[in-house]
């Protein structure tokens, strides 16, 4: 039960369109099934969206098919949103056999099922520098997407072509938050934020030729960059760029 749902409950008690019996049966079988529900090979965290918000979301590397449509399926007997991260159409056909209506984000690698949520009133923009970070930048978009939040991509504009970026100045700076995903040398975050007065997650990826080192180089270039307002999360994590942006814009 999210927190919404416990204040619908709430109100309609006072309204008195909800028997207070009723509601009290309500939250005590929500009582009695938390915190947890232990599969076996996965204890599903039901109390992730009291207290965070948002249900627990549910990594596919090193899962199988199986075990990710049977995690899901539980996740949304409780009537919440969904978000599988790096997820193949292999799973994604196991979890739409257990869950109606779930999508496939095929180059985010995401699986998602929307429920209403409350929506935040600001806006998320997300830059790539280039075509090659566009997975990464979906992820973050899906997730941002999911999570309540209106996101506004802003793709292909890194700094080989700096006037591209300058183009899209106020689109940037309208954002209340920004998430900036590059590779090879990892310049873009700081780029942007010089141009902006708003927070700056920078998602360092993994594009690049060999002495990018899979990401790392871009990753320590974001770390040392010399404009205010960056952070910076894991090369290719665009999920927890996506998160993170999530919680500042909610706020």
């Amino acid at each position: 039960m999210t927190p919404g749902e416990i204040r619908q409950l709430l109100d309609g008690v006072r309204a008195g369109t909800i028997a207070t019996a009723e509601a009290e049966g309500q939250l005590l079988e929500e009582l009695r099934r938390q915190p947890y529900e232990d599969l076996g090979f996965a204890r599903v965290d039901h109390h992730r969206a009291v207290r965070q918000g948002f249900p627990e979301v549910v990594l596919g590397l090193g899962k199988t098919p199986a075990q990710i449509a049977e995690i899901s399926a539980r996740i949304a007997t409780r009537d919440a949103p969904l978000l599988v991260t790096r997820a193949s159409a292999e799973a994604w056909e196991a979890v739409r056999a257990r869950v109606p209506g779930v999508e496939y984000h095929e180059l985010a690698r995401a699986i998602t099922l929307r429920k209403p949520l409350p929506r935040a009133s600001g806006t998320i923009a997300i830059a790539s520098a280039g075509t090659s970070d566009l997975p990464v930048a979906e992820e973050a978009a899906v997730t941002a997407d999911i999570m309540g939040n209106d996101v506004v991509r802003i793709y292909d504009v890194g700094v080989a072509g700096i006037h591209r970026v300058l183009a899209e100045r106020e689109r940037l700076a309208a954002a209340r938050v920004i998430i900036v995903v590059a590779g090879m040398e990892g310049a873009l975050p700081s780029v942007v934020a010089g141009l902006v007065n708003v927070p700056v997650i920078a998602v360092p990826t993994s594009v690049g030729y060999g002495a990018s080192f899979g990401g790392v180089a871009a990753l320590l270039g974001m770390l040392n960059t010399c404009a205010n307002g960056v952070a910076v999360v894991n090369i290719d994590n665009g999920f927890g760029a996506g998160c993170m942006a999530s919680l500042i814009n909610h706020r």
